[in-house]
Formats: C-alpha cells, structure tokens, sequence
C-alpha cells in the first residue's frame, strides 16, 4: 500500500538551501578530453576540490558531495580490474591503471576520507556510479547498468561510505527503479525549465546564455516520490561555466545575481533552493573562489537572519519520513548527527547542523569578497 504524504509545499518553516557538488575529475570527462586538456581547462583542479571543502567547513556550512565511486578506489587495474567487468569494453579500456600516487586526477580515496571526516557533516553520495557511465548511453542495458552502480554503491562502501542519495551523470537520468535496492532514497532530477529540458542541444545552450543574460530567477523545488520510498529533489541551478570564453558573453556578476534570486525565491515560497556545481568550476577562472566566497557570503547572510536553513539531500528525506509520522534513523550512516540551531528545538531527531555564530556585517566596499566573510567562514 502506497503511503499517502501531506503536500511537501507545506512541509517548510522557510525556505530550503541544498547545495549538491558532483565531484567527478577525470571520471566525468575521459571520454571526451584527454588529461592535458582536463588540466588545461581546470588548472588546479585537485587543488580547487580540498579548497572547496575548506571554504564550506570554516563557514559551517553542509552540502551533498556526489562522488563517482572509482575516485574512493585504493588502486584499480584499469578496464582490466575485476570490478569493470561488465562494462562495454571500449569504455572500460580507457580507465588507467594506477593509484593516488600515480594517478591523483583518478583516485582520491584521501579526499574521500577528508569529506567522511569533516564537520559539519558533508553528505557523501554517489555519482553515476563506478566510472560515470552515462545511463542513457546505446550501449547501456539493465545489466551493465547494474554493474555500475553496484559497484559504485561498494567503492564507495569500502571507503566506509553508504550513499543514500545519487545524482546521474550528465543528468541523463533513467533506471530509477534499480537505486532503491541498493540503498539509495533520493536522487537529483533534471531542473524543471525548458533549457534543461531540451538538454545538449544547442537550443539549450542558447537558452541556457539567455537566461544568464536576463539573470532569470531560478525555480524554488519540492521533493517528488518517484517510486515508494525513492525522493526526486530536483536541482534550480547549475553554476554557469566561468572560463573566459564564457565570461566574455554572459557577465561573471550573473552568477551570484542567480544565485541571490534562488535564495529569495526559496524563502518566499518555502521551497527548496538546490544549487549544483562541479568542484573543478572554480578552477576554470582565477576568479572562481572570489565568485565562491561572495556566493558563501549571500547564503550565511540567508541563514543567519533566519530567512533560510541549510539541509543535506538526505536530511530532506528526513523530513519527508518525519511528516509521515516514522522517525527515521541518523540522517548519515558515517558520521553521527549534531544538533542545529532553530528548527532542530522542534526537530531534535532529524538534526542537521550545528550550530553557527552569526558574522558581524561590513561595509563590502571597503574589504575583497572573501575578507567580506565573517572570520571563521572565509575561505583564505
């Protein structure tokens, strides 16, 4: 029997702010850029992933990391490695061999631990699966698709990670039905306007630019059941691409402008503002940690006056079983919960954050984006 939930718009105090980051490196793009063309473009990359994460920790903020499972791999005998077996052999043959020491643009399973181990707590999911195999690829079936996402399911598992929330590669979403079993409760769905919908074409890509260049309000979400017990938590926005070629057309300015509109929207309507990024963005541009800092400046201004609250995918997932009158267990299996100020009096059994002082307020003309942060959040 289906279990009826009370409307999720009537769920929220105030408004939501999820920030889901799809930590990828090479796995996302070794089908189409060799790595001196993934440095090129992302200078630093490796550099900008733990730099991100430190930015977050020091102005005690949480987010939702989806990890391709192959980075938290100790070692891996490339498309050889048992655990490829399975994939289409023209993909699998392209996965190097080697390790952390001797290929960190692959295997991070020590950045995997700093996520584990941080606080506050950063929510690691998974990311496509094992090697981010796009779903909707012609030579995906249901088999190589669930070897994929076994596999990244037990990847993730051995770094002493249980992903309960999953983001698609690429957002080419299909297979729903294979992420329950494996654990997962909540998934990211594509954003709900007709750019995404028309994906990478390139009348997307065009609306896409125009929506920057008009700094069009991205759209406050609600959670979705898709299958019992499986949330879709559709993203509002994606980080527009900040390398100079982009930055020539559509102002770097547009970024932030977007994203102050999404929390106001968010907080308007009690929804959910859920903003995506890829960690290697930041690295695209020498400007991309300023953008970063200014952004972080944006949502704790938002938090702390109370006009918004920061949740994790799954901590959203645990609301949704709390209105249906179940408590669920920890909102993460690998890191216990803590205590957050506002909503967690009500709420003590969902806990999500702890709690943060509030930064005083400063004149922004007069000091650069990051020192415009309270001290305990900045990044540098």
């Amino acid at each position: 029997m289906r279990i009826k939930y009370p409307d999720p718009r009537t769920l929220f105090d105030r408004g939501v702010v999820i920030l889901s980051l799809d930590t990828e490196q090479m796995w996302g793009y070794f089908d189409h850029l060799s790595e001196p063309q993934f440095q090129n473009l992302y200078p630093s990359a490796v550099v900008a992933h733990e730099r991100l994460l430190e930015c977050l920790v020091k102005a005690g903020v949480s987010a939702t990391w989806f990890v391709v499972g192959g980075m938290a791999l100790d070692a891996s005998d490339g498309g050889s490695d048992h655990r490829m077996a399975g994939l289409p052999l023209e993909w699998a043959s392209n996965i190097p061999v080697g390790s952390e020491n001797t290929m960190p643009l692959w295997y991070r399973r020590s950045f995997v631990n700093h996520l584990r181990e941080a606080r506050p707590l950063q929510e690691i999911g998974l990311h496509a699966g094992l090697t981010h195999f796009i779903w909707t690829d012609r030579r995906a079936t249901a088999n190589v698709v669930q070897r994929e996402l076994a596999e990244g399911v037990s990847a993730l598992g051995q770094a002493g990670v249980r992903p309960l929330s999953f983001s698609f590669g690429r957002e080419q979403e299909a297979f729903h039905m294979l992420l329950p079993a494996h654990g997962i409760r909540s998934y990211r769905g594509r954003t709900p306007v007709l750019a995404c919908k028309l994906g990478r074409t390139l009348p997307g890509a065009l609306l896409r630019a125009l929506d920057e260049i008009a700094v069009a309000t991205p759209p406050p979400v609600w959670p979705h059941e898709a299958f019992p017990g499986l949330w879709n938590i559709p993203s509002s926005l994606f980080l527009y691409p900040i390398g100079p070629s982009r930055t020539r057309v559509v102002r770097l300015r547009s970024r932030l402008e977007r994203f102050s509109r999404g929390l106001e929207a968010a907080a308007r309507y009690r929804g959910i503002f859920h903003f995506c990024l890829h960690p290697e963005n930041l690295a695209e541009s020498q400007h991309g940690f300023s953008l970063f800092d200014d952004i972080l400046e944006r949502l704790i201004r938002s938090r702390d006056s109370g006009e918004i609250e920061i949740l994790t995918m799954n901590q959203v997932v645990a609301r949704m079983d709390r209105a249906r009158g179940r408590i669920s267990g920890p909102s993460l299996c690998h890191v216990p919960a803590h205590a957050s100020s506002g909503l967690a009096k009500k709420h003590a059994a969902e806990t999500v954050l702890e709690k943060h002082s509030k930064g005083k307020s400063h004149d922004p003309k007069k000091q650069s984006a990051c020192s415009r942060l309270p001290k305990a959040h900045r990044c540098r």
